[in-house]
């Protein structure tokens, strides 16, 4: 039976689902409640450590921000912290799954709503993608270490096997011609993710806290280990000289730490991917806003300890922008580490990837039991698994496809443009529920919120502001399509539409 919604105005954009409505979904809710306290911390921390430390220190530190990359991920950290504490009041008055999506439509509105929803899809789903790319990327190497060399054509997208195959004929090497080619490896780390999370949250879970011990652990022996290699005189300049591209845009210097810290800005994105959970938490009133916080301050000085030893290790400027820690450590003669933070990057990148399909799939699920997306797909519950098995396939069909064909390079800048005008929004929407409903039970609540918002808006903005061009066009062509997407079938198939 449906639920009978009674909003002020059901012809408004702006109307709002009632917080009663999301207590009727908690009880009548198919998904296990199996996650505790530390199960969704570790889910956290598998979501953000993973494609920042293994991937993006080398982009930004070697492009963007040199020795003080470490500055770039306080910056970022800092943005993240005044977001963290306002999706963590939120998660305690509001502990079901659609994350900032099912925030906003309790307190701001339908269309504020959907589109931090359409914008999360933007960053879940591209960001696995990315993640299951790079993943392809270090499988590779993975095999360059057994003198194994697949076949191009079977390694890359079409676009760049044949840009590599240009440039090994360039340099004098045999290359035989292909008319076809795929990431292979990309397409089936994607389906291997899928079955898992299909066969349901328990499973996804242990398998993640598995791959979060070992990762944890690798970061924590790149941290110590390292140390004893770094040279202070790498550190010099901390900052180096701004240098101005052709096409405008500075590098280094205060403005490259900014576009920097928006770069790693996508390493990040794990904290709010706990709250997408919080629908099979065991305690999700208590325990979601401590994995939140848990999470980002854990993650948050990793992310600094590591950058720190890297530019330390090796000068920024010769540091490898796809494998930098691996690099890193070759570089200084510690070959037989290179094995072992090879293995940890593929667990790392396994375990993000796990967690950005889970929470796109629990976004979805949210929005389609409002009934702003086709219910029969995207909120259908496996029987036996007790998931939503048909959404888990759809997105590891398209994350699988876009992996396995497309060359993705700047779709990480993509991704963090979606997360930061969510919690740039997430932080305005908790201080409006703070006026509007001052009475309402907050098992956590956000100190100092007025202040905490003010400075998460701001933050947010600023970091999405200092994005490249193309990316902020990008986000605009996005954004509009969601619109239409709105008008055209969501707002007429809104539950909200019904009448008591």
């Amino acid at each position: 039976m449906e639920t009978k919604y009674k909003p002020v105005d059901t012809t408004s954009v702006w109307r709002k689902k009632p917080l009663a409505a999301y207590e009727a979904d908690m009880k009548k809710s198919e998904l296990k409640r199996v996650l505790t306290r530390w199960g969704l911390t570790s889910l956290g921390i598998g979501a953000v450590i993973g494609g920042g430390i293994f991937v993006l220190t080398g982009i930004a530190a070697h492009d963007w921000a040199g020795p003080a990359l470490a500055l770039a991920f306080v910056m970022a950290g800092v943005a993240c912290t005044f977001a963290a504490l306002c999706y963590a009041e939120f998660a305690s008055i509001l502990p079901v799954e659609g994350s900032a999506y099912a925030y906003s439509y309790g307190t701001v509105g339908e269309l504020f709503a959907w589109l931090i929803g359409w914008n999360l899809i933007l960053e879940y789903m591209m960001g696995a993608t990315t993640v299951a790319v790079s993943w392809s990327g270090y499988f590779e190497k993975f095999l360059h270490l057994f003198h194994i060399d697949p076949p191009l054509w079977l390694m890359n997208d079409p676009v760049t096997a044949q840009e590599k195959a240009e440039a090994l004929r360039a340099a004098g090497t045999a290359v035989p011609d292909f008319s076809f080619a795929l990431n292979l490896p990309a397409l089936l780390i994607v389906w291997v993710v899928t079955y898992i999370l299909v066969k349901g949250i328990k499973e996804a879970a242990s398998t993640n806290n598995i791959i979060v011990i070992v990762k944890v652990a690798t970061v924590i022996f790149v941290i110590i280990c390292g140390s004893f290699f770094v040279d202070v005189a790498n550190w010099t300049p901390f900052i180096p000289s701004p240098v101005v591209d052709e096409t405008g845009q500075t590098h280094f210097g205060f403005d490259g730490i900014v576009t920097a810290a928006g770069i790693v800005f996508f390493a990040y994105i794990g904290f709010d991917a706990v709250s997408t959970q919080a629908g099979e938490a065991i305690n999700p009133k208590k325990d979601v806003p401590f994995a939140i916080i848990a999470s980002l301050i854990i993650c948050t000085i990793l992310y600094i300890l590591v950058s720190l030893v890297l530019t330390g290790m090796v000068k920024y400027d010769t540091l490898d922008m796809k494998a930098p820690v691996a690099q890193a450590f070759s570089d200084r003669g510690l070959t037989w580490a290179v094995y072992l933070i090879t293995i940890a990057a593929i667990a790392g990148l396994t375990s993000v990837m796990l967690v950005m399909m889970l929470g796109q799939t629990r976004i979805f699920l949210g929005m389609a039991k409002d009934g702003l997306l086709p219910k029969n797909l995207f909120a259908s519950i496996h029987p036996t698994f007790k998931t939503p098995w048909k959404s888990t396939i759809f997105v590891g069909a398209i994350v699988s496809v876009v992996a396995a064909f497309t060359p993705i390079d700047k779709v990480s800048q993509l991704c963090s443009s979606g997360t930061l005008f969510a919690f740039a929004m997430i932080c305005g929407a908790v201080w409006l529920l703070r006026v509007r409903e001052p009475n309402l039970e907050r098992p956590y609540r956000t100190p100092a919120l007025p202040v905490i918002a003010t400075l998460g808006i701001l933050a947010n903005l600023y970091l999405m502001w200092n994005l490249r061009t193309d990316t902020k066009i990008t986000f605009v062509v996005w954004g509009i399509v969601g619109l239409l997407v709105y008008f055209i079938y969501s707002r007429r198939h809104s539950n909200l539409n019904n009448q008591p």
